[in-house]
């Protein structure tokens, strides 16, 4: 049988692990329920709490706090679409309200009915897997995750429990046995490129004819001049990058898909960073930005790199219809 603790003795307070819970809830009131909880606690123990939610669980929660002023509301959808901008944005806003070592708490939702696309939700559950790894060693981080569980499919449910240690059910806490720990994440297979596509091999000294295929491409498929300008910097990034640490060569393929443009660069690199374009690059390092600029410039980007096959990396911009 799986342990379960209360809630409040299992927040340990400065010093403590990060401790990353799943929260299914059904309707309004279980949402409050767990939720107030979980702020309730913090604010009896002098932390702070961040609270990224859905508009409408803003309202719900602020009718409840009175301007709490230990409690801070945050819009995510100012860090934009791209799941990969969203560590660094959570590390800012815990970093902004955790004065000197005040512990910090977050809630996050995500609007999982929003996804984009199968790629889109794919990449929201691995954002929730590795916020595991990127605030394993903080002292003063605690994150509930609510997620809807009314009318939502259950497997979708599963696979992403599988992405926290905890789960948080009656104010008690308990270790989740199907929690994905370990080095590897196990991602869906990325999908085929869509017919028709453009390829292009590429080797040194090819920058501009990658750029010049990429400019014509997605200039034909409908993306307007100031995302392709966008593009064309991502683009250039992660052309170098493959040429200076995939071998000197790889293949860059593009194509239209449900009012998305697609870039792919795949080539025999490995990269053995699972964090790396997700943390923001110190302004005095030189090199190292590549990823972190094509986070911030396209609508999605997917990363798969093993050993054995390489490394392939896909730029989604939305195309406006």
């Amino acid at each position: 049988m799986t342990e379960t603790v209360p809630a409040a003795a299992a927040s340990g307070g400065a010093g403590g692990p990060f401790r990353h819970e799943l929260y299914p809830y059904r309707g309004d009131e279980e949402f409050l329920s767990g939720t107030l909880d979980f702020i309730h606690e913090a604010l009896e123990g002098g932390e702070a709490v961040v609270v990224a939610v859905p508009s409408d669980k803003t309202s719900l929660l602020r009718g409840e706090l009175a301007d709490e002023p230990a409690v801070t509301f945050v819009d995510t959808t100012t860090a934009g679409p791209n799941p990969g901008r969203l560590v660094a944005a959570w590390s800012a806003w815990m970093r902004e309200r955790g004065e000197g070592d005040r512990p910090v708490r977050g809630i996050g939702e995500t609007a999982w009915r929003q996804a984009r696309s199968a790629a889109h939700l794919s990449e929201l559950r691995y954002h929730e897997w590795l916020l595991n790894r990127a605030f394993a060693h903080s002292s003063t981080w605690s994150m509930l995750c609510p997620y809807d569980a009314g009318d939502e499919d259950q497997d979708a449910l599963r696979s992403l429990s599988r992405c926290h240690p905890l789960i948080r059910r009656d104010g008690l806490h308990a270790a989740n046995e199907e929690y994905l720990g370990g080095d590897e994440y196990p991602f869906e297979a990325l999908s085929a490129a869509c017919d028709p596509y453009q390829e292009l091999s590429y080797a040194q000294g090819d920058l501009g004819a990658i750029r010049s295929k990429v400019a014509q491409c997605a200039s034909e498929a409908g993306l307007p001049e100031d995302r392709l300008a966008k593009l064309a910097v991502a683009v250039t990034e992660i052309a170098t990058n493959s040429i200076r640490h995939g071998g000197g060569r790889g293949t860059l393929r593009t194509w239209s898909q449900d009012a998305r443009f697609l870039c792919e660069f795949r080539d025999a690199g490995y990269i053995a960073d699972v964090m790396a374009g997700r943390s923001r690059p110190d302004p005095h390092q030189i090199g190292g930005r590549g990823l972190w600029l094509a986070h911030q410039l396209c609508d999605l980007v997917e990363i798969r790199s093993t050993r054995d096959q390489g490394t392939t990396v896909r730029l989604h911009m939305d195309v406006p219809r």
